[in-house]
């Protein structure tokens, strides 16, 4: 099981877990899928401010990337 630190930014998971995109993506952060976002906005955006930014749950994020079989630290729960 990968472990994804949240206070990372989402570059750096996405680099590292490519199919943290995917999930963020059926969540309904779009942007995720668009390189030249990745490369800027992702590059100092976390997962929690990304979720407040678009008004997405972060319980939500973080129960989906548990389902996919990732162990999530650093949430507003850890």
């Amino acid at each position: 099981m990968a472990t994804l630190d949240l206070q990372q930014t989402v570059y750096e998971l996405v680099t590292a877990h490519p199919e943290v995109a995917d999930v963020l993506y059926e969540i309904g952060l779009k942007d995720i899928k668009n390189p030249a976002i990745l490369n800027t906005m992702g590059r100092f955006m976390t997962i929690p401010k990304g979720a407040a930014m678009k008004k997405v749950p972060l319980a939500q994020i973080v129960a989906k990337l548990e389902a996919k079989g990732f162990e999530v630290i650093n949430d507003a729960g850890n």
